[in-house]
């Protein structure tokens, strides 16, 4: 049975953030850099070994939390090939019972979602997604099992097709927690409680 301290968090932070402008990840929300709130969520839901995937080592220096000693960065040398390449670098630099993955940019999960995820992590051979109203997010939680299967795809897939064409059995968990669905993109997209 794999709990927290077995899963490995996966945190893709090398994106270009071509249409949110400079330091996306540095953006401030709530007094709290974008990045420390997505890292934050990981470490409050009780994982103790986060990657985060970086384009340049010194990229997020500025940003607390990735100088925790729970948090390692590594450098993706090639992240104009996609966000999954970003992945694949995160997963091999890691051995874990199993992987969560949860964008940078997506500040806005909370660690109750986190949590509920990973309580499904015993289902060994099953990929976990969290689901809000019928719309799929993240974090999701792919089994060990998966990362051979991962490291040797093509670098410019997508996590969703590359578990597709795993044929791994998925399992869908209902959460209450808009943030699942809520990446950020553009400055507006930096308000942390949006208007229905």
């Amino acid at each position: 049975m794999s709990g927290p301290s077995s899963v490995i968090a996966i945190v893709p932070a090398a994106g270009q953030s071509s249409r949110f402008g400079s330091a996306k990840l540095l953006a401030s929300i709530d007094g709290i850099c974008l990045i420390d709130r997505t890292i934050g969520c990981l470490l409050d839901a009780g994982l103790e070994r986060i990657v985060v995937v970086a384009g340049r080592r010194d990229a997020l220096d500025a940003a607390r939390l990735v100088h925790d000693a729970r948090v390692s960065v590594v450098v993706n040398v090639e992240p104009s090939r996609g966000m999954f390449s970003s992945i694949q670098t995160g997963v091999a630099a890691e051995n874990g019972n199993a992987y969560l993955v949860l964008p940078a940019d997506m500040p806005f999960v909370r660690a109750v979602t986190v949590g509920a995820v990973l309580d499904h992590a015993r289902a060994a051979d099953s990929v976990v997604v969290p689901v809000f109203r019928g719309r799929r997010g993240h974090p999701i939680l792919v089994p060990v099992g998966l990362r051979a299967h991962m490291l040797a795809a093509d670098p410019s897939s997508t996590l969703k097709d590359v578990l597709l064409a795993s044929a791994a059995p998925q399992i869908e968990i209902d959460v209450d927690d808009p943030g699942i669905t809520r990446d950020v993109d553009v400055p507006n997209d930096l308000i942390a409680d949006p208007p229905e």
